[in-house]
C-alpha cells in the first residue's frame, strides 16, 4: 500500500489536511484542482440580498458551502453591513460550512443528520414554517451557479419561501499537463472527488479508468453518471472520513459504497 498513488482533485490549500493524513499513511499524494470558485458575474443581487438579510427580511439563511460563506462576507464588506447583526437563523450543510460560519461570528442553529449532510438532508431537518407567510417564512439561499434545485424545491414544498441568489460561479481549471498525462496513463490508483462538478471534470480531463473516492452520495451519483467507478464514499465530509474511505478502497478487493455512510458538501 505504500506505493499507492492518489490524486486529490482539489486546490492544495483546501486539500492540505487530507493530503497530510494520506501522506502520513505512506501514500504518494498529488493535489491539483479541476475547478475553482469565481465571483458571480453580477454581484448586485447578492449585495442586495445581504442588505435585506441585515434588515430582517429572512427567517432563515441556509449555507451549503464554505465558498458561499466567503461570498456573503465579501458582500457584507462591499455593502458596509455586519452579518452578525442579522435577525436570522443560520443552517449549514455540514461541519466545514459550520466552522466557516462560526468563524464569521455567526451561530449555526441547524445541521442535517450526521449521515446526510446534503441539500436533501437539510430539507429533511428543516422545521415547518410557523405563523403567517412573508418575512416569517422567507429563506435566503446563497448558492453556486451550478446548484441543483433540491434545496429550494424541497423548502418550498414544506411551505417556505426560498430566495435563491447566485453567490459564486464554478469555473473549469485545467490540470497541469504532467498530472493529466499521469492520470490518463494509469499513474494513479485512486482519485478523490469532492463534488459533482469535480467528478465531471475529472472524467473529462483525466479519463474514466481510475476509480474514485467520493465525498458523499450526490457526488458519487454524478461520478457514476460521468462514467467513473466509485470505489468508496466517505462517511462524512471531513478529511478524516475521506482518508478512511481512501484506505478502505485501497485495502478492500471489492469495496462497496454501502460499507461507508454517505454525506456531501459543495467545494
Amino acid at each position: 500500500m505504500t506505493s499507492a498513488a492518489v490524486l486529490v482533485a482539489r486546490a492544495p490549500e483546501r486539500a492540505a489536511g487530507l493530503v497530510a493524513r494520506l501522506r502520513d499513511g505512506g501514500l504518494d499524494v498529488t493535489a491539483a484542482p479541476v475547478i475553482e470558485r469565481a465571483p458571480a458575474t453580477d454581484p448586485a443581487p447578492l449585495d442586495e440580498a445581504v442588505r435585506r438579510l441585515v434588515g430582517g427580511a429572512y427567517a432563515w439563511s441556509v449555507v451549503t458551502s464554505v465558498n458561499a460563506v466567503d461570498a456573503l462576507r465579501a458582500a457584507a464588506g462591499r455593502t458596509g453591513t455586519d452579518l452578525a447583526t442579522a435577525a436570522t437563523r443560520w443552517a449549514a450543510v455540514g461541519p466545514a460550512t459550520r466552522t466557516a460560519l462560526e468563524g464569521a461570528g455567526l451561530r449555526v442553529d441547524l445541521l442535517p443528520a450526521d449521515d446526510d449532510a446534503t441539500a436533501a438532508g437539510i430539507v429533511a431537518a428543516f422545521p415547518a414554517p410557523g405563523g403567517t407567510a412573508g418575512t416569517a417564512a422567507r429563506v435566503l439561499l446563497p448558492l453556486g451557479d451550478l446548484a441543483r434545485p433540491t434545496l429550494p424545491d424541497g423548502l418550498a414544498a414544506k411551505g417556505w419561501e426560498p430566495d435563491v441568489v447566485t453567490a459564486y460561479r464554478t469555473v473549469r481549471r485545467e490540470l497541469p499537463a504532467d498530472v493529466a498525462a499521469r492520470a490518463r496513463s494509469g499513474g494513479f490508483d485512486l482519485v478523490v472527488v469532492t463534488s459533482g462538478s469535480v467528478a465531471r471534470e475529472v472524467a473529462r480531463q483525466a479519463g474514466t479508468a481510475t476509480p474514485v473516492v467520493a465525498i458523499g452520495r450526490p457526488s458519487a451519483d454524478v461520478a457514476r453518471a460521468a462514467g467513473l467507478t466509485v470505489a468508496a464514499v466517505a462517511a462524512s465530509p471531513t478529511d478524516e472520513a475521506l482518508a478512511a474511505a481512501v484506505v478502505a478502497a485501497l485495502t478492500t478487493s471489492d469495496p462497496s459504497p454501502t460499507d461507508v455512510l454517505t454525506s456531501k458538501e459543495h467545494p
